[in-house]
């Protein structure tokens, strides 16, 4: 299974490719003023407005630094209830890919309700990496943030 690659911090971190639509280069992105933390603002996507989330600010509480390798990976986010979406998703330092087999990653043995996305590890000769749930990403207050539509359903 391919996975693409960033960095939070000096951590290595993953995302199944299959839940990714495109990668692009970090394009502008129009704040929402008061929006929830982790919330960049909306990224024009082929005409359509599509809310985007920063990794760095949702997990380190800063935002992604502005690199020629931070990407706007657009994914396909499912949420447990409601319809498949798009979310862009600025992550650092994403510019390798990885193939792993999805039994190589184990539990970490450590949950917590604030990092939910973050799910099991792998290694390499580097180090430790972890992969991310993309449909873990958004607590159900950031989901009804973000698609307003979904809460009333």
């Amino acid at each position: 299974m391919l996975f693409i690659l960033f960095q939070l911090g000096s951590d290595r971190y993953a995302l199944p490719a299959h839940e990714v639509a495109e990668v692009l280069p970090l394009v502008a992105v129009k704040a929402l003023p008061g929006a929830p933390a982790g919330v960049a603002g909306l990224i024009d996507y082929r005409g359509k407005a599509v809310p985007a989330i920063d990794l760095s600010a949702l997990a380190l509480g800063r935002p992604a630094a502005r690199r020629v390798s931070t990407r706007v990976l657009m994914v396909r986010y499912a949420p447990p209830r409601g319809r498949e979406r798009l979310l862009a998703v600025i992550a650092e330092r994403a510019t390798e890919t990885m193939a792993k087999a999805p039994e190589d990653f184990k539990p970490t043995g450590v949950t917590s309700d604030a990092t939910r996305y973050l799910g099991p590890v792998a290694s390499d000769a580097r180090g430790l990496i972890q992969r991310v749930e993309v449909a873990a990403l958004l607590t159900d207050a950031l989901r009804v943030a973000l698609y307003p539509e979904e809460a009333v359903a």
